[in-house]
């Protein structure tokens, strides 16, 4: 730690309550006021070193010799820094430090206590001390903090930028080279995110917390322009979060917590301090700040901010983050509009971004090259459905409402519809009064055609479904039968013909049995057809036949919702 003694007499003052007197024993001829406190000084020690106080004590001077009074309410640090500077005066001792250099040096640039009023004097000894303290990381950090009980003095004398930029150039260099190690907080883990930075580059974020927000902003600010990572820039802003909003802490209590009112101001403007990059700031924080940013009523612009920052990167998000509280005059148990918003500021950026496939592709597509520009689309179309799944129970949420969130994903987000299914099927069991053409409306959500066997197989037995729901289930079950024939008609045909098995050459891909057992299996499955066929048929006459015709199909009744998670994972 940097410090600097200055003056060779021993203590020449002392105290009596709010009033400081000399012991030189000498009869005070002026009285300087300072707030509540009074020194009863000497004009000669004073005037010979500071300006102001020279034009003062001229112009409230006596013709009888009394002595005068002065009042100096505006001094930078008050009495306590004046005190420091009367002793320097009378050439006693004082200490510069890091914790009062900056108000030292303010109040001699406002006592006008220069070179022209004795060598050596306050103003330039404090400068040179000052850039002393600018070498050093911890020294920085005093000194700025001190800046905010002298911000206006400090702004004009330029100390604040220039220790601005003495940490923002140290936060920016190798750690290593200062000496400096990695921040060891014993809590790595906060809100279900790490606070842990790869090689120690997270050393400074602790020093920087302890900064006022105006000059946290500043030096976050300075360190931007310095090009530091923006990931780095996003772990810092959100450790000086978890400091200054308590309200974001699922499980720490602090003794002193600012109010609630502090907390949206802040809130607010680290929204604002939040690298913009796609990707840098934890989708689980934003979520977390945006839930509390409802909770304290902050400002829409912040909180539209943070939906747009989610909805670009809603593929990284985890269901039970979306889960949020519904704080608005809606009766349903969670925000939905608002998840329904990301959702869409998601469909919105992925087309910006020209990385949307083709509306026509097919579950066949999947694994070849189209996979990695599916893939964000195909998790949030996940992430959606889940989370229709966990809304779905809630009596208050309005058809309407679902049925939006469900149709924000577009079709060739679902490669299978199975998610979808399970929500609508939810919905159906929590919503058992809603009309028979409500019940077809929801189940438009789904294409049948993209159910797996799993739930296909539920859907047929699911009394909750409209009957031509049931009927176009069993319709597309019946095309891939006719379809699997077909296949195998196609590998008998090339084992009767010599010439179509040597042209396909001895590795053609699938492994083709004797032409006695293809036939064998493709009679059985024209056989299961028909029966499939004949049942159907019944099923549309009559309504009665239901129970028969699952029986007879080997369908066990079930009367629970159809879980995707519950299945094998369909192969796609």
């Amino acid at each position: 730690m940097a410090f600097m003694r200055l003056g060779s007499k021993s203590e020449a003052f002392h105290r009596e309550g709010q009033t400081w007197l000399c012991t030189t024993g000498l009869v005070s001829d002026v009285t300087i006021e300072v707030g509540d406190m009074k020194f009863h000084l000497h004009k000669f020690p004073l005037l010979s070193r500071s300006g102001l106080l020279e034009r003062l004590i001229e112009e409230s001077s006596n013709d009888d010799g009394s002595a005068c009074v002065l009042t100096l309410d505006e001094i930078p640090g008050g009495g306590k820094t004046f005190e420091l500077i009367t002793k320097f005066c009378y050439g006693v001792k004082i200490e510069l430090t890091a914790l009062n250099v900056v108000a030292l040096r303010c109040a001699a640039e406002y006592l006008d206590m220069t070179d022209s009023y004795g060598e050596r004097n306050l103003v330039g000894t404090t400068e040179t001390f000052l850039n002393e303290v600018f070498g050093n990381w911890t020294d920085s950090i005093k000194a700025l903090q001190t800046c905010e009980e002298v911000t206006d003095h400090a702004e004009d004398l330029n100390i604040i930028s220039r220790c601005v930029d003495s940490l923002a150039s140290k936060a920016c260099a190798d750690p290593s080279l200062l000496g400096k190690k990695k921040n060891e907080d014993e809590t790595h883990l906060w809100n279900g995110i790490s606070m842990l930075q790869p090689n120690g580059e997270d050393w400074w974020f602790d020093d920087a917390s302890l900064l006022i927000l105006p000059l946290f902003k500043r030096l976050i600010t300075a360190i931007k322009s310095r090009g530091m990572k923006p990931e780095n820039i996003a772990m810092a802003v959100m450790y000086y979060t978890r400091k200054h909003i308590p309200l974001m802490n699922r499980d720490d209590e602090q003794a002193t917590s600012p109010s609630e009112a502090e907390q949206k101001t802040t809130l607010e403007e680290i929204v604002e301090l939040l690298p913009s990059k796609k990707g840098v700031n934890p989708t689980k924080f934003l979520l977390r700040l945006l839930q509390t940013a409802m909770v304290l009523h902050a400002s829409q612009s912040s909180r539209e901010d943070l939906e747009t920052r989610i909805g670009n990167q809603l593929d990284q998000a985890a269901l039970v983050d979306l889960l949020i509280p519904n704080m608005g005059y809606s009766e349903t148990l969670y925000d939905v509009e608002c998840v329904l918003r990301m959702i869409e500021q998601f469909v919105s950026s992925t087309e910006q971004a020209g990385i949307v496939p083709s509306p026509s592709i097919t579950e066949g597509d999947l694994g070849k090259d189209g996979d990695d520009l599916l893939t964000p689309t195909t998790l949030v179309a996940t992430l959606v459905d889940g989370y229709l799944a966990e809304v779905a129970p809630d009596v208050n949420l309005k058809l309407t409402k679902f049925e939006a969130i469900a149709a924000a994903i577009p079709d060739y987000a679902r490669p299978l519809d199975d998610g979808v299914y399970h929500a609508i099927d939810v919905y159906l069991k929590a919503h058992a009064w809603i009309t028979d053409s409500e019940r077809e409306q929801i189940c438009r959500l789904m294409n049948c055609q993209k159910l797996s066997l799993e739930a296909s197989t539920h859907a047929a037995q699911n009394e909750r479904l409209p009957l031509r729901v049931i009927v176009q289930v069993l319709f597309f079950e019946q095309l891939r039968l006719r379809t699997s024939i077909s296949g195998w008609f196609f590998v008998s045909e090339d084992l009767d013909n010599p010439e179509l098995l040597h042209q396909s050459g001895g590795n053609g891909g699938l492994l083709k049995p004797r032409g006695e057992n293809v036939r064998e299996k493709v009679c059985e499955l024209e056989k299961e057809c028909m029966n499939m066929k004949e049942e159907l048929q019944k099923l549309v006459r009559s309504k009665r036949s239901w129970k028969n015709f699952t029986r007879k199909l080997n369908f066990k009744k079930k009367s629970e919702c159809f879980n995707p998670k519950d299945q094998a994972k369909p192969e796609v």
